[in-house]
């Protein structure tokens, strides 16, 4: 998928009209969100391929820094980056040149702090906080959608796997439960499956 974004920024920057695509990748994973969580982040979104593909080769995969996943800077940058969305507006104009440039410009600045957060930190630092994805999160459904047996979520068990965790993009904590049978769902959980797939018994289950 990443192949779509290199594709776009080349195109739309020769011909400006074509940036409003990139609307797509705006409404997509909220209009997603609304039934299947923050799916579309694991699955279709370009810039989130380039960093599972390409910038995890060359991450050093520490932690993410806890504050930009805090609710506080996430809501400032969720205002701040429509804000600089709409100062690009009035510069470039209401005519589809200059909004599919405005497109073009927001693409490619937040994907270059992307990657620039990427080489420093972890490959999906960006999708920690990035505004489309901050509003995914607050429309997904509030449903658990992993399914574990109990022996995973027992204390001797978090001791000593962990796997789930370790794989996790987001760096979530999939085996954090509520204690049933029904896993623990974090909002931005995107749906990729690589916690199921590290499993060493074979019990987690993707509903």
């Amino acid at each position: 998928m990443f192949w779509i974004l290199f594709i776009y920024l080349i195109v739309a920057y020769f011909i400006p009209e074509g940036g409003v695509v990139a609307l797509i990748c705006m409404l997509g994973p909220v209009l997603m969100a609304v039934r299947k969580g923050r799916y579309w982040c694991g699955h279709y979104c370009p810039r989130g391929s380039l960093y599972d593909k390409v910038v995890s080769r060359f991450s050093p995969h520490k932690r993410i820094p806890a504050f930009v996943r805090s609710k506080g800077f996430r809501v400032f940058m969720l205002f701040f980056i429509f804000g600089m969305f709409g100062v690009q507006l009035y510069v470039n104009g209401w005519t589809w040149a200059g909004v599919g440039r405005t497109f073009w410009n927001m693409i490619f600045v937040t994907t270059v702090v992307g990657v620039v957060f990427g080489f420093i930190y972890a490959p999906r630092t960006w999708c920690t906080f990035c505004p489309m994805g901050t509003l995914s999160a607050w429309v997904s459904p509030k449903s658990p959608q992993i399914g574990f047996p109990k022996v995973c979520v027992s204390a001797v068990c978090q001791m000593k796997c962990k796997r789930c965790a370790k794989v996790c993009p987001m760096q979530l904590i999939p085996y954090a439960s509520r204690g049933d049978e029904n896993g623990y769902l974090h909002p931005d959980c995107i749906k990729c499956g690589r916690c199921v797939g590290a499993c060493p018994t074979k019990v987690m289950k993707m509903k």
